[in-house]
């Protein structure tokens, strides 16, 4: 029945989330893993719902999970919204073959039902307890089961309790003593299986070679060997992917630490190419100094000979590095493109104002969610909209009398409407202006000169905004602070 898999096969993986809530940043780290080694290999990334704990489902995860990934660029081959040739990929639509392989265990005396209740199950725990060793249930095993028709769980027989050994593609060797083995469930007596019975299974049926998981599941690997021995098949290669450790590196990254839905790094305005490149490098490097790369330079680096055991931490300003700089190298039309959207919910220009403040508006900001707070708060309202300065903002703080900044921006006025058109650039500017600026007292000068055209204390300085503003539209906003002075 299960010779396919004893034949090598081409690379197959898979991401099997449940659907309990939302994404947190270290299951999409291993489906980034998994769909990596896949696609590195010219193999199937699958993605499979693992929906047979009803009691903690939450509504509408499912949708959740595929627009997550969706929004990362991380992309199944096969699935519950694409189908494929070994489906279904919800759990839940698969009960009758796990009904079918549980039967078959039971009826080859491989598995038996469970008769006790969960009294019975606390006063072995208990006797356990007092005899001052560890609670197996299997030391309770009941000696003339009742027949299994369903209603109450089934339990795998472990027939020989000894020591697991199995090889870790990350990990190398690992191993368990004889006390990580018990009779485990693998068919509740609401019908559906548990998750140790029916990943195997799917597995089994979707051709899975390569397993990438967290740690956590290294405590469980004696039970699903014992049940791959049990079945009668190969059982797929092991990759346990490092922890991701919190800041400090101390523990693992929590709510408390940070740990969010991975589409509020998308409401945040990070770029989903930056989150990937960030992820990957929490327990993987390239073995080289990069540290920006594409999703296809990712993917021709990635071995799992480079993941590292021990716990990456999760730094978020690293994150928020790696974000700025896909900014500054994302192509012109998509840049605009950002730019515009936030831009355009407030104020209203031309193609040629927002081409010239590209620029500063990149060097500015981290995240697109920051140009959208920025906007909000009218940051760069002296853009668009030409500003009301306060008169004190306008005096330089070691000038002593408002006639200074009044003469001063008197001077520069006339200098600027004698720059042609031709001239006014930002270079040119500066290099007409500066020599009258050093002469009056480059303080003097440029601080009021910035206050009049940006009505702020902080912006770009006087000859960018001179040369994104215009000649006419400067010579409008000095006037007009003359006139305040």
């Amino acid at each position: 029945m299960f010779d396919f898999l004893k034949k090598k096969k081409k690379v197959v993986t898979r991401f099997a989330p449940s659907p309990t809530g939302f994404m947190h940043v270290g299951g999409v780290r291993t489906a980034l893993f998994a769909y990596l080694f896949a696609k590195k290999n010219n193999g199937t990334f699958i993605l499979r719902i693992e929906d047979t704990d009803k009691e903690r489902e939450v509504e509408g995860s499912i949708e959740h999970i595929i627009k997550s990934l969706k929004w990362l660029g991380i992309d199944w081959d096969e699935g519950p919204d694409l189908g494929g040739p070994n489906a279904p990929y919800i759990q839940s639509q698969r009960l009758d073959t796990y009904k079918k392989y549980a039967q078959d265990l039971y009826e080859k005396g491989l598995a038996y039902a469970d008769p006790y209740s969960e009294e019975e199950v606390d006063s072995f725990r208990k006797k356990s307890e007092e005899q001052k060793k560890a609670f197996l249930y299997r030391d309770y095993r009941p000696e003339n089961p009742p027949k299994w028709d369903g209603t109450q769980p089934l339990r795998l027989k472990i027939k020989e309790a000894k020591r697991s050994v199995w090889k870790d593609l990350v990990r190398g060797e690992l191993s368990a003593g004889p006390e990580a083995l018990d009779d485990f469930i693998l068919m509740k007596s609401d019908g559906y299986p548990t998750y140790n019975f029916a990943h195997i299974i799917d597995d089994l049926y979707m051709k899975v070679t390569h397993i990438f998981r967290a740690d956590e599941f290294i405590s469980s690997t004696p039970k699903f060997l014992a049940l791959y021995e049990a079945l009668g098949i190969e059982r797929p290669e092991f990759a346990t992917l490092p922890p991701i450790m919190g800041p400090d590196g101390k523990k693992k990254l929590g709510k408390r630490d940070g740990a969010k839905d991975v589409l509020d790094y998308r409401s945040e305005g990070f770029l989903p190419e930056a989150v990937i490149n960030f992820l990957a490098f929490i327990g993987w490097n390239p073995g080289d100094d990069r540290e920006i790369m594409s999703m296809e330079e990712i993917i021709k680096a990635f071995e799992i000979s480079k993941i590292q055991i021990a716990g990456g931490k999760f730094n978020e300003e690293k994150l928020i590095w790696t974000n700025k700089e896909y900014i500054k190298r994302l192509p012109q039309d998509r840049l605009k493109k950002e730019i515009s959207e936030k831009l355009s919910k407030k104020y209203t220009y031309t193609d040629e104002l927002l081409n010239k403040i590209i620029p500063i508006v990149t060097e500015r900001i981290n995240t697109f969610g920051e140009l959208e707070k920025y906007v909000t708060e009218g940051e760069f309202d002296y853009f668009f909209i030409a500003p009301e300065p306060v008169k004190e903002m306008l005096i330089w703080k070691k000038d002593t009398d408002f006639a200074i900044p009044k003469n001063n921006l008197l001077k520069i006025s006339e200098i600027i409407k004698n720059i042609s058109d031709s001239d006014f650039n930002e270079n040119s500017i500066k290099t007409i202006l500066m020599p009258k600026a050093e002469e009056l007292g480059k303080g003097s000068v440029l601080w009021p000169l910035r206050v009049a055209l940006s009505g702020k204390d902080k912006s770009p300085d006087p000859f960018t905004l001179l040369a994104i503003l215009g000649k006419k539209e400067s010579i409008k906003r000095i006037e007009k602070a003359i006139n305040l002075l």
